[in-house]
């Protein structure tokens, strides 16, 4: 494992913390998660793929995410 200095906005690092709170982890699993995220929506759109958050009962896309 290797250990990273990471400079965040004092908002930022707010929202992290309530996201860890709130899923009973820590800045270090949330950051985890989000790099996890990040690396596969960047495999997908290599693919010519999209990343999106879908409504569960009606399978529509509420939500593009672009810009990754």
């Amino acid at each position: 494992m290797i250990r990273l200095n990471v400079t965040l906005s004092d908002d930022l690092n707010k929202e992290i913390d309530k996201a860890a709170a709130e899923t009973e982890s820590n800045k270090s699993e949330i950051l985890r998660k989000a790099l996890t995220l990040y690396l596969a929506a960047r495999e997908g759109k290599k693919k010519g793929l999209k990343l999106g958050l879908i409504e569960p009962s009606t399978q529509k896309v509420e939500t593009e995410i672009v810009g990754l």
